[in-house]
């Protein structure tokens, strides 16, 4: 992020936020792919423990990594491009001084996660099919062998359009997820170093990624639920963003937008802590070997 005086003009490489991202996920892959399960869950019948049960039983452990190629390559693509948007975004709305205003740190992150929210679509279409598939009958079972085998029968069985599936509510969460989990890192880090920690410490990148995962799963969670719906089904159920969320919310209640938080929040914290380390690390590399 951004490191102030200690960088100087040296700017480290916008792909850092996408390989540290894609690092993390070989940690989270499992959280996400119960959360996946939970959000698709239409009712009040299953909770976390059933569906846990339910993936070692039918599956075995294995099951707790379906989807994780597609995952992998939403990192690549959703990930690479939102971080690198955001660094850019911040040099041109730096201060004179060389400081960040907050709503510089929070547009910057909206901005990266809409452009990013499109280029990560398609890998997380297949992502949250692969990650459903076993939850379904077998009758219904997709059965991709993987992210590129699944791009290619989206496009060949359904049309070019349905890489754009949910595009709508993924450039929504892609806003709220980068202002909210980006963008607040940076404000946390700001604060946390004024208080007297130091910001090249781990300790630091630890408490302000925890700090921005909270915010960052409470602020996505309702998109998230009505994004993942959207996505998973073959037929056009809701008919956009907005009556998905009304829909879900009338039908099953308000507290229905919040289903799977808690394997959100277990993804998102350690990813978001993940993430900011490696990355964190990344940059202190760099910037020691190119400042001799």
């Amino acid at each position: 992020m951004a490191e102030g005086r200690k960088e100087k003009k040296i700017h480290t490489p916008f792909y850092f936020g996408g390989a540290a991202s894609c690092l993390a996920v070989l940690f989270t892959h499992p959280m996400d792919l119960l959360k996946v399960r939970l959000q698709t869950a239409k009712g009040h019948g299953e909770g976390f423990v059933h569906v846990i049960s339910s993936i070692v039983k039918n599956q075995g452990i294995n099951g707790f990594y379906k989807g994780l190629s597609a995952s992998l390559l939403r990192q690549a693509t959703y990930s690479t491009v939102r971080f690198g948007v955001y660094e850019e975004s911040l040099k041109v709305l730096k201060r004179p001084d060389g400081t960040v205003s907050n709503f510089a740190s929070i547009f910057s992150g909206m901005l990266g996660g809409a452009i990013g929210g499109v280029f990560g679509n398609p890998a997380d279409v297949a992502n949250v099919r692969m990650q459903n598939d076993g939850s379904l009958p077998l009758n219904q079972q997709r059965k991709y062998k993987g992210v590129l085998d699944a791009l290619f029968r989206m496009v060949r069985e359904e049309g070019p359009r349905s890489l754009l599936v949910g595009v709508t509510p993924n450039i929504t969460r892609g806003i709220l997820v980068t202002g909210s989990q980006v963008g607040t890192y940076d404000i946390f880090k700001k604060i946390l170093v004024k208080q007297g920690m130091d910001p090249a410490n781990i300790s630091t990148h630890f408490s302000c990624s925890v700090l921005a995962a909270l915010v960052a799963t409470t602020v996505c969670n309702p998109v998230d639920v009505a994004k993942t719906r959207i996505m998973n089904s073959s037929t056009k159920l809701y008919s956009s963003l907005g009556d998905a969320l009304l829909t879900i919310s009338r039908t099953e209640g308000p507290m229905a937008l919040f289903k799977g938080w808690t394997p959100s929040f277990l993804r998102l914290g350690p990813q978001t802590v993940l993430v900011f380390v490696f990355l964190e690390q990344f940059k202190s590399v760099y910037l020691k070997y190119h400042n001799g």
